[in-house]
C-alpha cells in the first residue's frame, strides 16, 4: 500500500472542503435586517471519502507512519462534519502511532481551549510548535487559546506573530485586535488602522476590518458577502464569519442581546471546522455569564 491511494482519498475530501455543504444555503431577513442562512448539510463527497478511509483502515496493509496519517485524516473529516469526540479519538489514535505528528496536537489543543481546559491546550500547542516551529496556524491556536484563558499580553503576542507571516490576511488583522482590545482598546483600534493599509481592497475579510474600523456598515457588510461568491457554501461561511465578528462589536458597544443573536446564527451555519464556528459557542457562554451577572448586580 502507498501513499497515492491516500493522496486520491484526500483529493476527493479536498473539493469536498471547499463545497462543505450538498445543500444550498438559503437567506431571508428578519425584522431586524439580519440575514438567515439555512444550515449546511454534509457534502456527499465527504461521506464517500470517510467510506473509503474506513476501508483502507480495516483492509489495507499499511505501514505505521501510514496509517497514523489514515487515522489523522478521517479525524479531520470528522471535524468538518461537527463529530469532535470522532475526531479526537482519531487524533490520539494518530499521536499513539506517530507521536511526532504536530497536526494532531494541534486540533487537540483546540478541543481542549473549546472545552475550557487552558493549561491541556498549552501543553498540546507547545507540543505543535516544538514539532514544527513554522507552523503558523498554532500560533493562532495557542493565541485563541490564551485569549479565552485570560492571558491576553501573551495572546497578543501570539497573534501578532501568526500576522507576521501574512501581513496581507484580514483574519489575522481582526484577531490580533481582538486580543489587543482586552488590553488596551484605543491602541488596538490605531493597530487595526495600520494594519489595514497592508490589505487587499477586493477582499472578503477586508470589508470584516472595515466594518470594525466604522468604514462599514452591517447592511453592506451583508450585501458584499453575496459578491463574488465560487458557489453557494461560501455564502453561508462568509456570513458565519460575519455574525462572529459583528457579535465581537455589538458585545464591546454593550448590546448583548444583538451579540448573542448574531453568536446563535453563526453556530446555525453549521460551518463546524470554521474557527468563527468553533468558538461562537464558547463566546455565547461567556455571553451569557456576562448577561446574568448584570442582572444579579441590578437587583
Amino acid at each position: 500500500m502507498n501513499l497515492n491511494l491516500r493522496a486520491a482519498v484526500f483529493c476527493v475530501v479536498a473539493v469536498g472542503s471547499l463545497l462543505n455543504g450538498g445543500c444550498a444555503a438559503t437567506s431571508a431577513a428578519d425584522n431586524q435586517g439580519q440575514l438567515l442562512v439555512a444550515p449546511l448539510l454534509p457534502d456527499y463527497k465527504m461521506e464517500i471519502a470517510l467510506a473509503k478511509l474506513n476501508e483502507i483502515i480495516s483492509n489495507a496493509k499499511l505501514t505505521q507512519q501510514q496509517l497514523a496519517r489514515f487515522h489523522y485524516d478521517r479525524g479531520v473529516i470528522y471535524d468538518r462534519l461537527g463529530l469532535r469526540i470522532m475526531a479526537r479519538i482519531e487524533f490520539h489514535e494518530a499521536l499513539k502511532l506517530q507521536p511526532d505528528l504536530a497536526d494532531a496536537y494541534n486540533f487537540i489543543g483546540i478541543y481542549y481551549t473549546q472545552e475550557g481546559e487552558f493549561d491541556a491546550a498549552y501543553e498540546a500547542f507547545d507540543s505543535a510548535l516544538e514539532l514544527a516551529p513554522d507552523y503558523d496556524y498554532a500560533y493562532l491556536n495557542r493565541g485563541l487559546a490564551l485569549y479565552y484563558g485570560d492571558r491576553p499580553q501573551l495572546a497578543v503576542d501570539d497573534m501578532q506573530s501568526f500576522l507576521n507571516k501574512e501581513p496581507s490576511d484580514g483574519y489575522r488583522v481582526l484577531w490580533l485586535y481582538l486580543a489587543q482590545y482586552q488590553l488596551e482598546p484605543k491602541q488596538a483600534l490605531l493597530t487595526m488602522q495600520h494594519n489595514r493599509s497592508k490589505l487587499n481592497d477586493d477582499t472578503w475579510s477586508t470589508v470584516l476590518v472595515d466594518y470594525v474600523l466604522g468604514k462599514t456598515s452591517e447592511a453592506q457588510v451583508f450585501a458584499l458577502a453575496k459578491q463574488g461568491l465560487k458557489g453557494p457554501a461560501e455564502y453561508a461561511e462568509r456570513l458565519c464569519e460575519a455574525y462572529f465578528y459583528l457579535a465581537k462589536i455589538a458585545e464591546e458597544q454593550q448590546q448583548n442581546d444583538k451579540a448573542a443573536n448574531y453568536l446563535r446564527l453563526a453556530l446555525a451555519t453549521n460551518i463546524y471546522d470554521f474557527v468563527e464556528h468553533r468558538y461562537a459557542r464558547v463566546e455565547l457562554a461567556l455571553l451569557a455569564n456576562t448577561m446574568d451577572n448584570s442582572k444579579d448586580s441590578s437587583l
